[in-house]
C-alpha cells in the first residue's frame, strides 16, 4: 500500500470549535533586543498567553487547560517539562497541562491538540502556546536566566544529531536540497525556463521583505531589498539579491530564500463555538485539519505529505484551496509558498510560478500568500511559527492587520504547516 493512500477518513468534531482570542511576541533575537533583553521562555510564553487572554477577554480563571508547545526545549533551554515553569506566570497554578514537541510543525499540532480537547467536551476553554529561542540558548549548567547566541554551528550540531540518519539520508529533510527536489520536479514538469526560475524567486524574495518590513512583530526586518540595495550603493533589489549578500546555497535557492531563525512565541485560545458569541462577534471556526507523516527519507516528502492533509480536509469540510481567501504555509523553504498553495488548489495547477512572478501572491495581490513575510524574511522561530500564522491569519479574518491587511474580505483561510521534514498539517478556518 503507497503511503498516499495509507490515509484515515476525518470525522466531523462532535461540536464546533473556534478561536477566541490570539496573541504573540515580536519575532526577535533576545540578546539583540534591548526591549527583550533579560526575558527567558516562561517571560515570553506568559506574554504571548495573557495577550491572548486579552485579546478574548478572560483570564487564567476562565482557561481550563493549557498546552506548551517548544521545538527543541532540551537543547535551548535544558527543560524537560517546560510546561511546568509557565503555570504562574499565566494564573493557571493548579490545572492540568503538558508539553509537546514536533519541531517546526509544533504551533499547527498545537492547534490540533486544542481543538480535540475542545471539541470532545472534555474541556470548554483551553489554551494552546507555543515558544522557541532558537537564538538565545541557556548554558548547560548554569540558571536559565545566563543565556549565550545560539550560533548556526550549535544548530546544525543539533539538527544533524536529531534527524533521521537511517541510509545516511537525513539531510534530505533538513537542508535544501529536499525543497529543491520539489521544486526541481516542478520546473521540469512545467517547462519553466531558467530565466523564468530566477525571476520567480527574486519576486518571491522581494514581495516576502515588503510585507516583513511593514510588521511591526518583524523586528529583525526593518528594511526592504530596495532600500538595502541603496544603503550598498546598489541601482536595484534585483542587483542587491544577486550579489555577494546572497549567495546561491543550491541549485535555484540563494541565501534569502532559507529561514531566519529568531526567538518568539504566540497562543491562541479556543472554545466550543456556541459559546464563543460570548467574547467575540466573529469567532474563527476551525472547520477540520488534515495531517500527514511523510519521513524524511523519500523523495519529495514534503509534497505528498502536503496532498495527503490537504486531501483529507477537502474531504471533510466539501471546501477546496479555491474557496479559500488567504493562504499561509511554513515556508522556511522559500518556494513552499507556492509549491503547497497550488498542491492545496488555491493557486491553478501549473500556474504558481508566474502567480508569484507576477507578485498576484503579495499580501496586495489577488491570492495573497504569508501576509506577515514568511519564514525567509519576517523570521522563524520554529515551533512557535505555526501559531504566530495563526495570529496572522486571524487578524486577517477580522480586518484590523495592519499595513499587511489584504484587499478583499477574508472569510476562508487555509494553513498548511510543516515540521521536522515529515510533519505536515492542513487547516482551514472560517470567519462566522
Amino acid at each position: 500500500m503507497s503511503f498516499n493512500d495509507n490515509l484515515p477518513k476525518l470525522k466531523p468534531f462532535k461540536r464546533s470549535v473556534s478561536i477566541i482570542g490570539v496573541g504573540a511576541t515580536p519575532f526577535v533575537r533576545i540578546l539583540d533586543d534591548p526591549s527583550v533583553d533579560g526575558m527567558n521562555e516562561q517571560e515570553l510564553f506568559a506574554y504571548a498567553a495573557r495577550d491572548a487572554m486579552k485579546d478574548a477577554g478572560v483570564d487564567g480563571s476562565d482557561v481550563e487547560f493549557y498546552i506548551h508547545g517548544q521545538a527543541g526545549p532540551g537543547w535551548t533551554s535544558n527543560l524537560a517539562t517546560p510546561n511546568m515553569h509557565v503555570a504562574n506566570w499565566i494564573g493557571m497554578k493548579g490545572k492540568g497541562s503538558y508539553h509537546h514537541s514536533e519541531a517546526c510543525a509544533t504551533g499547527y499540532v498545537g492547534v490540533e491538540t486544542a481543538v480535540a480537547l475542545v471539541a470532545s467536551g472534555e474541556y470548554d476553554m483551553v489554551l494552546s502556546g507555543c515558544i522557541e529561542t532558537p537564538y538565545s540558548i541557556a548554558y548547560p549548567t548554569r540558571v536559565v536566566t545566563k543565556r549565550r547566541f545560539g550560533t548556526d554551528a550549535i544548530f546544525h550540531d543539533v539538527l544533524a544529531s536529531t534527524q533521521c540518519r537511517d541510509y545516511t539520508l537525513f539531510t534530505r529533510g533538513s537542508l535544501p536540497f529536499n525543497s529543491e527536489s520539489w521544486l526541481d520536479y516542478y520546473v521540469k514538469e512545467n517547462g519553466i525556463s531558467e530565466e523564468d526560475v530566477d525571476a520567480m524567486m527574486t519576486a518571491l524574495s522581494v514581495n516576502c521583505r515588503r510585507a516583513a518590513a511593514l510588521n511591526p512583530l518583524s523586528t529583525i526586518t526593518n528594511n526592504t531589498y530596495e532600500e538595502l540595495a541603496a544603503t550598498n550603493g546598489m541601482d536595484s533589489a534585483y542587483e542587491y539579491l544577486h550579489s555577494k549578500f546572497n549567495p546561491l546555497i543550491g541549485k535555484y535557492m540563494r541565501g534569502s530564500h532559507f529561514e531566519q531563525r529568531c526567538d518568539g512565541a504566540a497562543a491562541i485560545i479556543v472554545c466550543p463555538t456556541e459559546l464563543a458569541y460570548k467574547y467575540t462577534d466573529h469567532p474563527i471556526e476551525i472547520l477540520g485539519i488534515g495531517h500527514s507523516n511523510v519521513e524524511a527519507g523519500n523523495p519529495r516528502n514534503e509534497m505528498y505529505a502536503t496532498q495527503n492533509a490537504y486531501r483529507q480536509v477537502k474531504e471533510l469540510t466539501g471546501l477546496t484551496g479555491a474557496d479559500m481567501d488567504i493562504f499561509l504555509a511554513n515556508d522556511f523553504y522559500n518556494q513552499s509558498e507556492f509549491l503547497s498553495a497550488e498542491m492545496c488548489e488555491y493557486l491553478p495547477k501549473g500556474e504558481g510560478w508566474q502567480y508569484t512572478k507576477e507578485g498576484r501572491i503579495a499580501y496586495d495581490g489577488d491570492r495573497p500568500i504569508n501576509t506577515n513575510g514568511g519564514r525567509c524574511q519576517y523570521g522563524h522561530a520554529a515551533g512557535a511559527s505555526g501559531l504566530h500564522d495563526v495570529y496572522e491569519a486571524v487578524h486577517q479574518m477580522r480586518g484590523d492587520a495592519g499595513a499587511t491587511q489584504v484587499h478583499h474580505d477574508v472569510k476562508h483561510a487555509m494553513l498548511r504547516g510543516f515540521g521536522g521534514s515529515q510533519n505536515v498539517l492542513n487547516i482551514m478556518m472560517e470567519r462566522k
